[in-house]
């Protein structure tokens, strides 16, 4: 139970340490390749341009769990900490309801993407299998929003989400 958890708290840093780690090797590859050889070899490039993809994706899902995200709050300074927490809710419900509504019109083209196949020029894969972080990632982002308030909720700290606390900003 002990590595699930870890692996769970710590799911986007290993995707993201992965990704990250080819998409290194890849254009370590290309780096030596050409001045070896004076060419590239073309499978790297666009591996390394998928994981790329992928780590800024989940990357995005990982500020969120830090709680790292840029937010203007300067002009609610002046109000309660109640008010502040009405704000960030409000905010975080538009931003929860966007990143649905995105995964869900990212479905459709996936889908078609399956039924008619793109194929890579060099890695010969489904464009579509790698398009799928889309909303995958944002589906991964609602939930760590989620997570977030689940977690300073059961803590009894809902108010931390507006406060420079632990947890918080």
């Amino acid at each position: 139970m002990f590595y699930i958890k870890k692996f769970y708290h710590n799911f986007e840093e290993y995707l993201c340490t992965f990704f990250m780690s080819i998409m290194i090797i890849c254009l370590g590859l290309q780096v030596g390749m050409r001045i070896l050889t004076g060419s590239s070899i073309g499978w790297s490039e666009e591996l390394s341009r998928y994981s790329f993809l992928w780590t800024v994706y989940i990357g995005s899902a990982l500020v969120i769990k830090h709680g790292g995200h840029v937010r203007i709050t300067a002009q609610f300074d002046f109000f309660s900490t109640k008010i502040r927490l009405l704000f960030r809710i409000f905010a975080d419900s538009i931003w929860i309801f966007f990143n649905i509504y995105l995964a869900y019109v990212c479905l459709d083209p996936i889908q078609d993407g399956l039924a008619f196949p793109e194929i890579s020029p060099t890695l010969g894969i489904v464009k579509a299998w790698v398009e799928m972080i889309i909303p995958f990632a944002f589906i991964l982002m609602t939930w760590r929003i989620l997570e977030q308030y689940y977690v300073c909720w059961k803590k009894g700290s809902l108010a931390s989400l507006v406060t420079f606390e632990e947890g918080g900003q």
